[in-house]
């Protein structure tokens, strides 16, 4: 197997690792709150706050460590994440666990940002598309495969064990990336007012918006998935962990697809998508009335609702490569940065949408963020066009 493919490997495997790191609260939210003796509610804010930090944090990180290596500052942060990570696992109270969880935020986004750096310099132009929708699938992987068995590890012995095992999982990760990656990659350096001038190409902030609604798109119903499967549907919750598989069967699939489309210009055909997401997210109380129509309706939501990801990625690199060298790293993590804004606002809309609505309605909500994602994705293709229209007449 030749070095770029472990390499690949490897990538994918960081995303797996901070998917597992991210989601696995979720699945063991009741054994914390077991053991501390504190509400489910509260335990609920380890998930609020470390989508906050990690938003927060990640643009500072990312251009505060841009003038050092990007290999040593990558094994650093790899490094601060497995003490945090281990951390989490040793917490004997909920304000360690607090703490621990914002001190792996902190820092999770900036790896996946430098990881993404590595892969567009490592990989070559014709498969850079392709490995930024598998480092992508990592985190689904994470969410189907990961998170069933972090909680069944919880539940046969300790919620601790489950963190236990992704640090094995880190630092195994911490000696491939060591041994794998390039010590020297081209890297130009800025200022951080250098950095930040991409910010204000409208083909940057044209395409965050894009990515924070459609983000806010899928939370403002995802957050109630498993009410919408048992409640809404009716289906039993011993059959709901099936159900979850199969909607993460076709997330993966989604991000594979994604990267197809990425190495045909997706961006251009994305408004299509969204069309669909709008009719599917208008029409699911509706569908909710059936028991396999409602699943349907939401499998597809699954396939199609954040199949922008790859695209927009590729869009921001090619731009900070062409352009803003400086603010390549920058760049690459203005994707996660804002789809981490966009799960907050999506699910403090669907938390809003339940109290005056009801659970069969909260799609509404989600209809009016696919809504103005659609015109956000034909208006970032018009803004593309006017830049190629004035490059060509200079």
């Amino acid at each position: 197997m030749n070095k770029y493919r472990w390499q690949a490997i490897v990538f994918v495997l960081v995303a797996f690792m901070l998917g597992c790191n991210e989601f696995i609260v979720v699945g063991v939210l009741s054994d914390i709150a077991q053991e501390y003796r504190i509400p489910v509610a509260t335990v609920g804010y380890l998930v609020t706050i470390f989508a906050t930090v990690y938003a927060v944090s990640t643009p500072f990180i990312t251009v505060l460590t841009s003038r050092f290596s990007r290999y040593k500052t990558l094994m650093t942060l790899m490094g601060i994440f497995l003490v945090g990570n281990t951390l989490s696992g040793f917490a004997m109270n909920y304000p360690v666990l607090l703490l621990s969880r914002m001190m792996t935020a902190m820092v999770a986004g900036a790896i996946i940002s430098l990881i993404m750096t590595f892969a567009s310099s490592i990989a070559p132009r014709e498969k850079r598309a392709s490995l930024v929708s598998w480092i992508f699938a990592g985190f689904s992987i994470a969410s189907v495969f990961g998170v069933p068995i972090g909680t069944a590890i919880s539940t046969s012995y300790s919620w601790h064990d489950a963190f236990y095992l992704i640090s094995i999982i880190s630092a195994v990760t911490c000696v491939l990336l060591g041994w794998l990656l390039p010590r020297q990659v081209e890297q130009v350096q800025g200022s951080i007012k250098n950095q930040l001038v991409l910010l204000k190409d409208r083909r940057i902030y044209v395409g965050i918006a894009l990515v924070l609604f459609t983000a806010a798109t899928m939370y403002a119903y995802y957050t109630y998935i498993r009410p919408l499967l048992t409640t809404a549907l009716g289906f039993s919750t011993q059959s709901l962990n099936w159900l979850l598989f199969l909607i993460g069967i076709m997330s993966i699939i989604s991000n594979r697809l994604s990267g197809m489309l990425a190495e045909r210009n997706g961006l251009r055909i994305m408004p299509r998508f969204y069309v669909v997401d709008v009719i599917l997210l208008a029409a699911l109380p509706i569908g909710l009335a059936s028991k396999f129509g409602g699943l349907g309706i939401l499998l597809v939501l699954s396939l199609i609702v954040t199949i922008i990801n790859s695209p927009i990625q590729i869009h921001f690199l090619n731009i900070a490569e062409e352009e803003y060298p400086q603010s390549t790293v920058l760049a690459s993590s203005l994707n996660s940065i804002f789809f981490n804004f966009g799960i907050s606002l999506g699910s403090a809309t669907a938390s809003g949408m339940l109290g005056v609505v009801g659970l069969n309605h909260i799609s509404w909500g989600a209809a009016v963020y696919a809504a103005i994602s659609l015109v956000l994705a034909v208006l970032l293709n018009q803004v593309i066009k006017q830049h190629r229209r004035q490059n060509s007449s200079l």
